[in-house]
């Protein structure tokens, strides 16, 4: 074997090792050592951290937000808002900024933004932050050529509940002062959507001592007239099971707005995350889902700002 040949299997086998790395340390949580191998693979177009910043006094109450390199469309950025998981019990946003460097390079501003978690984010109190941290990071946006009449909602697993709850029920993203009709679709991976009873010790902790369980429940407010949704989920996820994205899926078609859940054959629960990070986004299946709906729903570019390209600013009450 010449030198061309070792130096291929070198890189082979380094590759293979930080793979498997990665996969390892993110099924043991560690999303940021996933963010850090993400960070090592190039891509087409980065993504600027153009700010960081709280909207609460406490310490998960906050965001980052970035915008992709070079010139923004004649309309700006379109932005999307992304919600962490973990349980509401864990999770930082400043470990996802893969999320942002794969949405960036597609033509995305990202927001990156944090929630409190268990025990003082109990519900509604996800919801509450997430909605204010949304409405705070839309404020910065404008800005940083960011569109903010337009934005798409995204989380994975308990984030991905917070972004389908403010999807579905307008009156969270209304109480925080966001315009209305800003949501324009949400992608929802792995998200929890019908749960009741709890059985878990995640749920159990954050909704068990709500006294109106149904109201937790994504599938309740199922709606005809609610931004496109994306619910994508692996067939074999035994964390959050995909039984919960189908049955929102029944509930939205029920109620006028068809709809069917993207199951993706043999994937976990982590793996839905994993493979939009590099080198596992080989594997294209969830991002070919997730940034095709986005490309229908939130277009990168647009002729002009819409009318409905209101200030943030002259939104507030």
């Amino acid at each position: 074997m010449g030198w061309l040949g070792w130096s291929a299997a070198v890189a082979i086998g380094l590759g293979l090792a930080i793979g498997g790395f990665a996969w390892w340390a993110l099924s043991a949580n560690s999303v940021a050592s996933l963010d850090t191998v993400d960070s090592l693979f190039g891509r087409e177009r980065g993504a600027k951290l153009v700010a960081m910043d709280r909207y609460g006094e406490h310490p998960a109450q906050k965001f980052e937000l970035f915008v992709p390199e070079g010139a923004p469309p004649a309309a700006g950025f379109p932005l999307v808002v992304f919600f962490h998981g973990g349980g509401w019990h864990s999770g930082d946003p400043h470990d996802y900024r893969f999320i942002a460097r794969a949405l960036a390079e597609r033509g995305y501003a990202t927001a990156l933004v944090g929630y409190r978690l268990v025990p003082a984010g109990r519900f509604p109190n996800m919801l509450l932050d997430s909605a204010a941290g949304a409405r705070a990071a839309l404020d910065a946006a404008a800005r940083h050529r960011v569109d903010t009449g337009r934005i798409g909602l995204m989380g994975h697993s308990a984030g991905a509940y917070n972004a389908v709850m403010l999807a579905l029920d307008p009156h969270w993203l209304d109480d925080a002062g966001a315009p209305r009709g800003v949501v324009k679709g949400a992608v929802v991976l792995a998200g929890p959507a019908d749960f009741y009873p709890f059985d878990k010790k995640s749920s159990i902790n954050a909704m068990g001592r709500w006294p109106r369980p149904e109201q937790t429940q994504p599938v309740n407010y199922a709606r005809a007239d609610a931004p496109p949704l994306l619910l994508v989920h692996g067939t074999d996820d035994t964390v959050v099971r995909p039984r919960n994205a189908i049955a929102l899926a029944r509930a939205m078609t029920a109620r006028g707005a068809p709809m069917q859940a993207t199951l993706i054959e043999g994937m976990g629960h982590n793996g839905l995350v994993i493979t939009l990070a590099r080198p596992f986004d080989r594997d294209r299946r969830v991002g070919d889902a997730v940034f095709g709906f986005l490309a229908r729903v939130l277009p990168p570019e647009v002729e002009r700002a819409t009318t409905a390209s209101l200030s943030v600013q002259a939104a507030r009450p």
